[in-house]
């Protein structure tokens, strides 16, 4: 059933602007514009190795700072629609895309100094004890302006090099490939300096009264970020020459609702969805049930169950969240490898064939983790930490796991986009029906994991159990239920 133009357009209750015509891009400025992927990843890698452990650190007992994460899905789900929509619309004789993308990168800036800074400021006003609740609260607030700057950056960014494109199948192509390349080496590149435990060296003003070795090596990170937000921001808005949208002649009254009606016809599109598009959200949604325990917990479940330590308590549990760190380096290597291989193995195998093999394989690593921490809790460690083996079993499926977050990454937003699309309700809604099948699982995870693990005496292990029962779940219904179709090559890396 398709979805009447007219009444797409009422919905939107918005002007009707005009698309400015443009010209071949250059493949050198598709790279320039590209680049901003590497400043937003390298600060989302080190919020996902890094801040775990350190809000626990800070006091937060460990079964519930995975409801710090809430900001991440409930942002997503509200403030990256509407960042895409309004910047459609946007009239600023700076362009369309740039006003947010510089807007975003600013906020990025911001919330990493006060999350950074968390301990410092708890100090000053006057945290004196284990529990730093002013900290805490100083952390709390950089932490989800943080998760709203990067999901109010995202979508510009990747509509900027779509508006650069155009109908260029084959740049559009190239510019996602670039996109992809750069979000890579940003997730190397972050994970990489989280794994590193001498940045206080190199930065001795970061250590504090308030902030001590681990404090100051995150605080040092985070200026590291600082860096290469603003070196690759600036990259990439002063190659985009974009040209200012023209305002339509005639306004429709009601067309400052645009984000109410924007959210109104989001959440009524589900009732032009046809079988297979609920089948693949379906997919998605416990693909997501599976990722997000892990994503959350990485670094953490090498710290506690691998390394035996726990926060503020010796060294161990330090040397165990830079040993993570490490591992979801490789994890990146073995994303960016996957990547490039990802269009040759969806034309051979289908898109949900190879989605479900890879959800399956991601259930497979699950299970090995439970059993990396089964055989760790019955070893007697001695002064030089865990054998060597359980430490290389550990980074063996850290890094095997970037074969099916590549897959994921990429393949469910080209299923969605090419249904969806035969029903006429455009890219943008596409990717926003697909977001709220990633962001209510990811909800429902962060509030009961933490609680879910301590109902079972603390530890990550109920949390992975559930994720890897999802993920083979997900694998199955992809196998079985999603047609072999194959992925349009324009539509690869989206």
């Amino acid at each position: 059933m398709t979805v009447p133009e007219a009444e797409r357009r009422r919905a939107r209750g918005g002007a009707v602007a005009r698309e400015p015509i443009r010209a071949r891009v250059s493949l050198r400025l598709l790279l320039r514009v590209a680049s901003v992927a590497c400043g937003i990843q390298f600060g989302w890698a080190l919020q996902l190795s890094l801040l775990t452990p350190y809000v626990q650190e800070l006091g937060i007992p460990h079964a519930w700072s995975s409801i710090i994460w809430l900001c991440g899905p409930l942002s997503g789900l509200f403030v990256q629609p509407l960042a895409g929509h309004m910047s459609d619309r946007c009239t600023s004789r700076f362009g369309r895309r740039r006003p947010f993308i510089v807007a975003g990168a600013a906020s990025i800036v911001i919330s990493v100094l006060i999350i950074g800074h968390s301990a410092d400021i708890g100090w000053l006003a006057g945290d004196r004890g284990e529990k730093k609740y002013r900290a805490i609260a100083a952390f709390v607030v950089g932490f989800w302006l943080l998760d709203v700057a990067n999901n109010m950056t995202q979508g510009p960014c990747r509509a900027l090099l779509a508006d650069l494109t155009g109908k260029d199948q084959r740049r559009t192509r190239v510019a996602n490939a670039y996109f992809s390349l750069f979000m890579a080496v940003g997730n190397v590149l972050g994970y990489a300096t989280g794994a590193y435990s001498g940045w206080y060296k190199i930065f001795p003003f970061t250590l504090t009264s308030a902030c001590n070795v681990n404090c100051a090596n995150l605080k040092a990170a985070f200026y590291i970020d600082v860096i290469f937000i603003l070196v690759t921001t600036y990259i990439s808005i002063s190659a985009a020459r974009e040209q200012p949208l023209p305002v339509a002649e005639e306004v429709p009254e009601h067309a400052n609702n645009a984000e109410e009606a924007f959210l109104w016809e989001l959440f009524g599109t589900f009732r032009y969805l046809s079988g297979p598009v609920w089948v693949i959200l379906l997919v998605v949604a416990l693909t997501w049930i599976g990722w997000f325990p892990f994503l959350l917990f990485d670094t953490d479940w090498m710290g506690r169950e691998i390394y035996h330590g726990e926060p503020n308590e010796g060294q161990s549990y330090s040397d165990g969240v830079r040993m993570g760190s490490f591992g979801l380096m490789l994890n990146s290597v073995f994303l960016g490898v996957t990547s490039l291989l990802m269009e040759k193995l969806c034309r051979k195998w289908g898109a949900g064939f190879t989605w479900g093999l890879s959800n399956i394989l991601m259930s497979l690593c699950f299970i090995s983790m439970l059993v990396i921490s089964y055989i760790a809790s019955h070893v007697e460690y001695g002064n030089d930490g865990p054998p060597t083996g359980i430490v290389i079993a550990a980074l063996v499926v850290f890094a095997i796991l970037g074969i099916p977050l590549a897959i994921t990454y990429s393949v469910p937003y080209a299923l969605v986009s090419s249904r969806i699309e035969s029903l006429g309700l455009g890219q943008g809604l596409s990717m926003g029906v697909l977001n709220l099948a990633i962001v209510i699982p990811q909800v429902v995870v962060s509030i009961g994991s933490g609680p879910w693990d301590q109902l079972f005496g603390g530890g990550n292990s109920p949390a992975l159990a559930v994720a890897a029962i999802s993920a083979l779940a997900s694998g199955l219904v992809a196998i079985l239920a999603i047609p072999r179709s194959r992925v349009d090559k324009s539509r690869a890396h989206i």
